[in-house]
């Protein structure tokens, strides 16, 4: 792969493979340590950040590459000068660019344009290195995701959509909880089935929180994102029978796990005593942004190191 736009281009091979070499990056970080040297990455960003922005600029570090920011927040991508010029500038000097914009088509543009890979690091459209950080928590904590069932309640947004994609890669099932004013993306369910990998694995959508029922992992997030400001009261009104509460947590029938990408509105889509609870994993989920992004930075700009380790790491096993 050239680039990580959206979880719908990965082969299944490709995912696993990401899934182990972000399992080996946070076990053993030494082995990587300067596996990016000489490298650079450069963060586009049109929207504010705390976990895209440090877990990449970090991870680039940690793995003895740079990164460096390049504000994008004052003037949109293409305004100031057109995305194939930003793109056909950031390929001579960096090896990466990790974008974070408005538009899912300004991070395609850039893909097309540019002959280095591009990151997504959020777009209106799709989240998936959030997707990717949740299924590898999920795995942590269960050690086989398939057959599992994921529940995200509230707006049908970008990070629905990733998961949506990532559930079906992973072998789970995924239902959607949602107003029809914020359901999921229209081809949601033709795509998990084109996705998925389990023949017993299931997306669907609903309107009423009865379809939380079985979940073992519920998942929401803000109501409004940067960029909807002027849609909050339209959308609290829409969404507020949709808070994620320890009661709603309890009609799973289960003892759910909660996931939530951050930033959170505490006691708007979720409340305190659900948020910091025991069954919460937000700040693991945070913490895994930067292991699984340091896997997907070496696969993207190391294939061969990371190939290299990967029949070392073979061998060292059948020896043992």
């Amino acid at each position: 792969m050239k680039d990580f736009l959206s979880l719908k281009d990965l082969s299944v091979e490709w995912w696993k493979q990401l899934l182990h070499v972000s399992a080996e990056v946070k076990q053993r970080p030494s082995y990587f340590r300067q596996m990016l040297g000489g490298k650079s990455s450069v963060l586009l960003f049109e929207k504010s950040s705390l976990r895209t922005r440090l877990t990449f600029e970090l991870g680039m570090k940690q793995l003895g590459g740079d990164a460096v920011f390049l504000d994008y927040r004052e003037s949109r991508l293409g305004g100031r000068e057109s995305i194939t010029d930003v793109a056909r500038n950031l390929e001579r000097w960096f090896d990466c660019i990790v974008a974070r914009t408005f538009s899912h088509e300004a991070v395609v543009q850039l893909a097309e344009q540019a002959s280095i890979p591009v990151i997504n690091g959020l777009s209106d459209a799709e989240h998936p290195c959030q997707a990717l950080a949740d299924v590898f928590t999920l795995q942590e904590k269960w050690g086989e995701v398939q057959g599992k069932t994921l529940a995200f309640i509230g707006d049908g947004n970008n990070v629905c959509t990733s998961l949506i994609h990532a559930a079906a890669l992973s072998g789970m099932s995924l239902v959607a909880v949602t107003p029809g004013s914020h359901q999921p993306y229209p081809e949601a369910a033709q795509d998990f089935e084109s996705l998925s990998t389990s023949a017993t694995a299931s997306y669907r959508w609903t309107e009423s929180v009865d379809g939380l029922q079985g979940a073992d992992a519920v998942y929401t997030d803000t109501w409004v994102s940067m960029g909807q400001e002027e849609e909050t009261r339209e959308r609290v009104r829409a969404l507020q029978s949709y808070q994620v509460t320890p009661e709603l947590m309890a009609s799973t029938g289960k003892d759910p796990y909660f996931m939530h990408c951050l930033p959170a509105h505490r006691n708007q889509e979720v409340t305190d005593s659900v948020m910091d609870s025991s069954q919460s994993l937000v700040y693991e989920q945070a913490e895994n942004r930067l292991h699984v992004q340091k896997a997907l930075l070496l696969l993207l700009l190391a294939p061969k190191e990371v190939e290299r380790y990967l029949r070392l790491e073979k061998f060292a096993s059948w020896k043992n």
